[in-house]
């Protein structure tokens, strides 16, 4: 009877002994840590809506310098590269006979003149009869002609440049033979570039002229090209479904050179909305919403409705207002109804971004 008490005794204490372990583990599970988040507030920023594509530099002015006529180069007056102004001698071809056909007919619609000169006198005192004057005054007019026809065929053996610009390689060498079609060089005139670059046929309501664009050259990575939209095509491409849209583009270094590939910015408004940073959306099958914290610092959930998406934020355009805290880090930890600790996001998470894409 004794060892039966003592037993009872034991195992009794062991059970208090065993419910007192337990006993912290229940406490410790009843109380649940607030969770840290970070937050953001709704900000109205300038973006502007944009539609990227790529495009194809061409020179404001290109031509290829071939000659008229059939003839042997007798001198080049350029090195590969240069730059020229409008009306620089550039090729001299052999011109001995065309000088020398400009000297007799020179000579000849002199002697005529002198000879009209002679017999005007005669004409008046009726000595000699006006036909022979007529007949005069025709040959003078007849050498005349021949004398601009011997002008223009030594003019086509000096080829000039018809615009300012900067020449390309040279094909041919003192001594060739050239013929029309002859390629001697290239002439850019890259002072100004064009830039054409195609635009999708969803976006031709909002296309005008005088629109603003951006491009980048993966020569210059880190320097931005402007200009503006000066002519855009009249016909859609039936197998693209785009149009062909033309900018200028100013060049004065002469930085960027025909048939550089760029990569377009076409600016079609700017405005002010309201921003977030992307990392705040919760997508929910075809629909969004974000979690804000109200003033007790407790999470609710609000669907919002978004507009445009660039790198970083999203714009609102309905579900929110200026000011609204909303949590963009923390997420995971956080249901609606949760209580949380709020700390402020840096200034430059998403205002800056924004900043940042609208410059690039």
């Amino acid at each position: 009877m004794k060892k039966t008490i003592i037993l009872l005794v034991a195992l009794a204490l062991a059970w208090f002994g065993y419910q007192s372990t337990l006993a912290p583990e229940k406490s410790n599970q009843r109380v649940k840590p607030i969770p840290n988040v970070v937050v953001a507030k709704v900000a109205m920023l300038p973006v502007r809506d944009e539609v990227e594509a790529i495009g194809t530099n061409k020179a404001f002015e290109s031509i290829t310098i071939t000659p008229k006529v059939t003839e042997q180069v007798a001198s080049i007056n350029f090195n590969d590269g240069d730059i020229v102004s409008k009306g620089d001698l550039l090729v001299q071809l052999r011109n001995r006979e065309q000088v020398a056909k400009v000297r007799a007919a020179e000579v000849k619609v002199t002697d005529n003149l002198r000879e009209l000169d002679r017999i005007r006198s005669l004409v008046t005192s009726k000595t000699v009869a006006e036909l022979e004057r007529d007949r005069l005054q025709t040959l003078i007019d007849t050498t005349r002609a021949e004398l601009e026809q011997a002008k223009a065929a030594l003019e086509d053996r000096a080829i000039h440049a018809p615009f300012s610009g900067r020449l390309g390689l040279k094909q041919v060498s003192v001594g060739s033979l050239v013929s029309p079609g002859t390629q001697i060089t290239t002439l850019d005139d890259v002072s100004k570039i064009k830039l054409d670059f195609s635009v999708p046929e969803r976006f031709i309501q909002e296309l005008q002229l005088g629109k603003s664009v951006e491009a980048k050259a993966i020569a210059f990575p880190d320097r931005i090209f402007k200009g503006e939209v000066t002519s855009i095509d009249s016909r859609v491409n039936p197998s693209t479904r785009a149009v062909i849209v033309r900018a200028i583009i100013d060049n004065a270094d002469s930085a960027l050179l025909p048939g550089m590939l760029m990569k377009v910015k076409l600016i079609k408004q700017n405005r002010e909305t309201l921003l977030l940073p992307e990392s705040a959306i919760i997508p929910i099958q075809s629909k969004h919403y974000v979690y804000i914290v109200n003033d007790e610092n407790i999470v609710e959930s609000k669907q919002v409705s978004l507009g445009i998406r660039n790198r970083g934020w999203v714009e609102i355009i309905d579900g929110l207002v200026i000011d609204e805290p909303v949590i963009i880090r923390g997420l995971l930890k956080v249901r609606p109804g949760d209580e949380v600790k709020t700390e402020a996001a840096e200034a430059f998470n998403f205002a800056k971004v924004a900043g940042a894409e609208n410059a690039a």
